[in-house]
């Protein structure tokens, strides 16, 4: 398996996650009526642990999830598990964001689990927000795949489609570049910054990410536009010294994979 977490995480329905959370939220408000809004997140944390194990809940905090592909190994950080039961994860911040709700789902679906929820205690009251997980896994890694129009090499074709295949959709786009990078050798040499020259006027330097000598990669998510993204890299790639761009572009039921050449 990919992904390797200690600890079993039994996933809930909709009421059983709501039962348990009812208990969670009481001492969260309690916890924060105590604290109020200027702490730390470690001492939240810290707090509401204890204000949990005394009732008699067991804790896990900062538990490591590790996600891996072939020699590719990286750790995730769950803040909280109650009961093997309910992940949740605390912030302390203005307000819950997109990027909170990001962080909390991708921990959902790399570890198959429907539901969890975020907690901010950087308010006047805590802030709450379910999180549902709109996908399991067997769904994400069943996908199809376009590759007609790709030219590249077989072995970048492979990296990317095994990778896919293994992890599954509907991660973002760091979490399968970061992987891409190391495999390829290392950020010093796949993360470059090349020229881009009109005619002969040096505009400056275009970072890319190499996928061999003259080849670069980008990975995209999108399911809207796709005609005018590659557009766009075709306009690039004509300024740049590359000979063609290996665009990756993942939805949740499609991979295509295209080669975008000068």
């Amino acid at each position: 398996m990919p992904v390797h977490c200690a600890v079993a995480i039994e996933p809930l329905s909709t009421d059983d996650f709501r039962e348990l959370d009812y208990k969670v939220m009481r001492h969260a408000f309690n916890s924060h009526n105590d604290l109020g809004r200027l702490a730390d997140e470690r001492i939240y944390q810290a707090d509401l642990a204890k204000r949990l194990e005394d009732s008699g809940f067991a804790v896990h905090r900062e538990l490591e999830v590790r996600l891996a592909f072939r020699e590719y190994c990286k750790a995730f950080y769950l803040d909280f598990v109650v009961a093997e039961r309910g992940v949740y994860e605390l912030k302390v911040a203005n307000a819950i964001s997109d990027a909170h709700v990001g962080q909390l789902l991708t921990y959902l679906l790399l570890l198959d689990l429907p539901r969890g929820k975020l907690l901010n205690f950087g308010n006047s009251k805590v802030e709450s927000r379910f999180v549902n997980a709109p996908f399991r896994s067997e769904q994400r890694r069943d996908f199809s795949l376009d590759d007609c129009d790709y030219r590249g090499s077989d072995a970048f074709r492979k990296l990317a489609i095994e990778l896919l295949r293994d992890w599954g959709t509907s991660l973002s786009i760091p979490i399968y570049d970061e992987a891409l990078i190391s495999l390829l050798g290392g950020r010093e040499k796949v993360e470059v910054m090349l020229p881009l020259c009109r005619d002969v006027t040096h505009l400056g330097n275009q970072r890319f990410h190499l996928a061999s000598e003259h080849s670069a990669y980008q990975i995209t998510t999108i399911s809207r536009g796709k005609s005018a993204f590659e557009k766009q890299l075709s306009r690039l790639i004509n300024y740049s010294p590359l000979r063609e761009i290996h665009w990756i572009n993942v939805e949740h039921e499609l991979v295509s994979l295209k080669t975008v050449t000068r």
